[in-house]
């Protein structure tokens, strides 16, 4: 696994140990980082259910101000550590080991974020819980777009009743990224 492009290209990255990570292919990555092209520069960047790191150190390679990384596991976080220093991206970032829920009770007021890229375990409904937390909170910038990458068939049918607007959506052989937006608060500061 590796940093595909911008000021870190090529440089290696760690993958937690075990089988509760599934790390993000270079290919969908790769397409992912294609259609978020002009977001990622100067934004500040959300991975929650992190895992090894590798989506915000990406963002942050193609030119993200900052990325927060939200992971539970202590491997995983142990991991996104080791990332972030071997790519020497400590003064851009910040780790977060707890459960995205009391991770984002602790941010909200503190920081606001233009992206937010979540890649939950699958078929827990993590999901929903984490667009919940969200959808009130004070950390989504005014055109703040969220990216979930989710098993492909997971029903997302809840998000205009819970206040999103689904932007598009990139399906892949088992997966799907839905990329939304808050309805409510499009086009007020």
């Amino acid at each position: 696994m590796r940093i595909i492009a911008g000021t870190k290209r090529r440089l290696h990255l760690k993958t937690p140990p075990g089988q509760d990570v599934r790390p993000t292919t270079d290919r969908i990555k790769e397409t992912l980082f294609n259609m978020l092209q002009d977001e990622v520069p100067g934004c500040y960047f959300l991975d929650l259910f992190a895992g090894s790191g590798q989506i915000g150190l990406e963002a942050v390679s193609r030119g993200a101000a900052y990325a927060v990384f939200v992971e539970k596991d202590r491997k995983a976080a142990d991991c996104i550590r080791e990332n972030i220093a071997s790519v020497k991206s400590e003064k851009e970032t910040l780790l977060l080991q707890t459960d995205v829920k009391a991770a984002l009770r602790a941010l909200d007021g503190k920081y606001r974020f233009d992206l937010v890229f979540m890649d939950p375990p699958y078929g827990q409904d993590f999901e929903r819980e984490a667009l919940m937390c969200l959808k009130d909170s004070s950390l989504l910038k005014k055109d703040a777009r969220i990216v979930i990458e989710a098993k492909l068939g997971t029903d997302f049918s809840y998000l205009e009743e819970m206040g999103y607007r689904l932007i598009k959506e990139k399906k892949y052989k088992t997966n799907v990224h839905i990329f939304v937006e808050r309805a409510e608060i499009k086009g007020e500061r």
